[in-house]
This record gives structure tokens, sequence and C-alpha cells, in this order.
């Protein structure tokens, strides 16, 4: 699962990554009866966006993701933030039925998966799963808004453009968060044996970015070894800028969650 997401990419990705509205946390919370008693896996973690904010909803969530310096700067917002019942691990997709051994069967209320599940083997991870998650509990696969490249507006196809001239790529992917996607994730929840598979909307708000915040953004998604060298941003950063026309990005975010439960 690993993309080289390393180096100056985790610290851009902690900065500039959207967070998660309370609302979701508090909806994952009562909807797997997190509690006093759930555990949590946030699988392809990050910097934490979501980890953080779940820990205060559960027992215990562990932050699993197979970069370390992502890990290293979660790690360090949760010490901030006094957030002490996390536990990090370094680990991908394919080291999840080592968790069985280490939690034993039947551990998890939930696990979580987001920006990275299009990353992931995600067929083969939703039936090794299966036996770490407790009866009632289950997976969430959440969409926490489009990339700012892949939206139907006419400012997000002209950077989108930017990007591919830059780059010299045809970008397609919406990350996990597009219909098809979606569709071919309940499918394979279906497939494993998850039941009530269904997908929910948890928050639908208008936000507005500005270039910084654009900028930052888009260096987060691109692997280390392909991020532009420092002498090469001036014109990369004017291309997005011009792209933008001056003015600040605006976007309909719609954060939503596919879930399946253990019957």
């Amino acid at each position: 699962m690993n993309a080289g997401f390393s180096g100056e990419v985790a610290g851009f990705y902690a900065r500039y990554r959207r967070g998660y509205d309370p609302e979701v946390t508090g909806w994952l919370a009562e909807a797997f009866l997190l509690g006093s008693h759930g555990i949590v896996l946030d699988l392809g973690c990050g910097t934490g966006q979501l980890t953080i904010p779940l820990a205060a909803r559960s027992h215990a969530v562990i932050g699993m993701d197979p970069e370390p310096d992502m890990l290293a700067r979660a790690k360090d917002t949760a010490a901030r933030r006094g957030c002490a019942n996390v536990t990090w691990l370094l680990g991908s997709d394919g080291d999840v039925p080592a968790l069985t051994g280490l939690l034993g069967e039947r551990a998890l209320a939930l696990m979580t998966l987001a920006n990275s599940i299009h990353l992931m083997d995600h067929e083969r991870l939703f039936r090794e799963a299966r036996s770490l998650l407790r009866p009632g509990g289950g997976i969430a696969v959440l969409a926490n808004g489009t990339p700012l490249w892949q939206q139907h507006t006419a400012a997000s196809q002209r950077l989108r453009a930017c990007l591919e001239q830059w780059f010299q790529v045809t970008l397609t992917s919406g990350c996990g968060t597009d219909p098809a996607s979606r569709e071919q994730y309940a499918a394979a929840l279906k497939a494993a044996g998850y039941a009530d598979v269904r997908e929910a909307v948890l928050v639908d708000y208008e936000d507005t970015s500005d270039q910084e915040q654009v900028i930052g953004n888009v260096y987060s998604a691109i692997p280390a070894s392909r991020l532009p060298a420092p002498d090469q941003r001036p014109a990369f950063e004017a291309g997005i800028s011009q792209a933008l026309r001056g003015r600040p990005f605006t976007e309909r975010v719609r954060v939503s969650a596919l879930t399946g439960r253990i019957p």
C-alpha cells in the first residue's frame, strides 16, 4: 500500500489535508456502539486526521500506516492534544491478519478506511478482516469529499489540466470517492459476507480554500519521488495560481460512510 508519502509529503498531509467534522465520529460511535469498550482500527491512518478524533469516542484506537513519517506526525499530534488511548503501528493492509494473534479474534468494533483504500487490495482485506471484528461490528469506508482536481467545476477542470500537463499523466482516479469505486467496494463487502451494506451521507457543506491551501493539498497527494524540486516549485505554483485565476477555490464537501456489518 505504501506509495512513498514520506518526508515533506507527510508534512503537507498533516497541515493541509481536511479533517473530519465531529458529526462523522459521533455517527460512527453511535452506529458501532464504540463507547467505553469499542476498539477501532484506522487502517491507512496517515497523519491521524480521523484516528485522533475517533479516540475521543472509543475505548482505544489503533492507527496503522505503512509510512513511518506519517505515523511520526500522527504521534506528535496526538501527544500535543493529550490523546493517550491510541496505539500506532507500522503496517499495511497485508499485515492485518497478523493482528489476530496480537488482539485475538472478534476484538474490534470497527475498522475504518479512508483516502488510502484505493491503494489496497480491498477484496482480500474485507475477507481477512472478518475474524477481527465482533458480531455487530464492521467496516466503514469513508469518503471525505472529492479530490480538488476531480470535481465538476470549471476551476477543478483547469486545476486538473494544469497537473496533467506538468506531470504528463491523465488523472482519472477519484481516490475511492467516485460512484464506480463506491459500488465496487459495496459489492466486495457483500461478497465477503458482510450484512446491511449501505452508504450514508453524514455531512454535506460548502468549503473555501485559498491558494496556499490548494497548493498544500496538491503537494500532500504527490508521492515523494515525484514532488517538484524546490527550484521548480515557483513555476509549478504559478501554474496552479493561473488555474485558480486568483480566486478562492469553492467546493461542495460531501462526507459519506459505506458500511458493512458482521452478522
